[in-house]
């Protein structure tokens, strides 16, 4: 425990990644919330360069605003975590030097960093290294859930249906196109086409025909140059939170929640943050009882198979024609905002937006630091 009476909680935003603005709104959400009479609240942001810096502690100016969202701005003053320790200090520099203030300890993180360099592990490595806990999933279950990739490899190996699937580099993409598109056609038109290590449907394009293909491994590519190329998977789409209230609890799954979108188009990042009135998020989702409890069994299983802590969200694609049950992916760092569903979901269960953070936060200071 720090020297404050509560303990005090870094709530850090933004990030390196294409998701910094979603990672902003995130943060928002989370400081309007947060129980203040429980914690001690320091945000810090972290520029698109990498610079952490402190930043307000207004959530009115990190939401989207006429469809815009909010950037962390460079400041002449950086924050950072001294390694092995869990002090929190900021330099300053000027003419006539280096200036370090103390601003005390930290005893745990909020990571609100959505995609590469906050939701893939490398951020909770520096965690680990400077011995403080933080909310999420460990440094090996980041990464590989980041994956889209390996999160499927993952699971398919457990036994979990999680579709049909190629991973295409640029490297080979640009050496042999031709191998790579038979491998793609062999799925069957259409294809979804992603970056792998992305979310926020960011980079992703729906391709319904060869030629189309080319611009769409593009797109993806400015984002990773590792790409996974899906083949569509029939069904409704249907969501499972899962959250581990305490460390070494058995993981619990929350109410299912069901997103619906217009005819013929998927759930992209117009949809999900900006034309919010074009689709509908329904919990519970309308789905047989027993059914139900399959998705929740799958969602628990798909977590502890990828080692997951703390919190997350699993995807799903559930055709009731065939019954088929195909997780699509697995979030760590499911979105906070007020249009996501994982505190949606949660809500239904009981649980309120105040509470599940709570939950969360008093599950990573349940954790043993150290090999877990």
């Amino acid at each position: 425990m720090s020297d404050f009476q509560r303990p005090r909680v870094l709530v850090v935003m933004g990030g390196r990644s294409s998701e910094h603005e979603i990672s902003c709104a995130t943060a928002a959400g989370i400081l309007r919330a947060i129980d203040r009479t429980m914690w001690d609240v320091i945000p810090i942001g972290i520029t698109p360069d990498g610079q952490w810096v402190r930043v307000a502690d207004d959530p009115q100016a990190l939401e989207f605003h006429e469809g815009r969202g909010q950037s962390i701005q460079a400041s002449e003053s950086s924050v950072m975590l001294v390694p092995g320790t869990r002090c929190l200090i900021e330099v300053t520099r000027s003419k006539d030097g280096m200036q370090v203030s103390d601003l005390g300890n930290v005893d745990v993180v909020f990571p609100l960093l959505h995609g590469p360099y906050g939701e893939d592990g490398t951020i909770q490595g520096l965690f680990e290294m400077s011995g403080v806990p933080y909310v999420g999933c460990g440094v090996n279950s980041s990464a590989i859930s980041m994956d889209k990739h390996l999160t499927k490899t993952v699971l398919a190996a457990a036994g979990i249906d999680v579709g049909r699937w190629e991973l295409v580099t640029m490297r080979q993409w640009n050496e042999d196109p031709h191998e790579c598109s038979k491998r793609i056609d062999a799925l069957g038109y259409p294809v979804f086409v992603k970056p792998c290590r992305a979310g926020s449907s960011i980079g992703i394009t729906r391709v319904d025909k060869p030629a189309d293909l080319a611009a769409a491994i593009k797109e993806a590519g400015n984002n990773d140059p590792r790409i996974i190329v899906e083949a569509r998977t029939p069904g409704r789409e249907i969501e499972c939170g899962v959250l581990a209230r305490s460390w070494g609890s058995a993981p619990q799954a929350s109410p299912l929640g069901e997103i619906v979108v217009p005819e013929g188009q998927f759930y992209d990042f117009a949809l999900k943050y900006f034309d919010t009135e074009g689709v509908s998020l329904t919990c519970p989702a309308d789905v047989e009882p027993q059914v139900a409890e399959r998705i929740q069994e799958i969602a628990v299983r798909a977590f502890d198979t990828l080692e997951c802590e703390g919190l997350a969200r699993v995807d799903f694609f559930y055709d009731p024609q065939t019954g088929s049950i195909v997780v699509n992916e697995v979030n760590t760092m499911p979105g906070f905002t007020p249009f996501s569903m994982y505190p949606h979901m949660w809500a239904k269960a009981g649980i309120d937006y105040t509470q599940l953070l709570n939950e969360v936060l008093n599950e990573a200071l349940s954790r043993p630091s150290g090999l877990r």
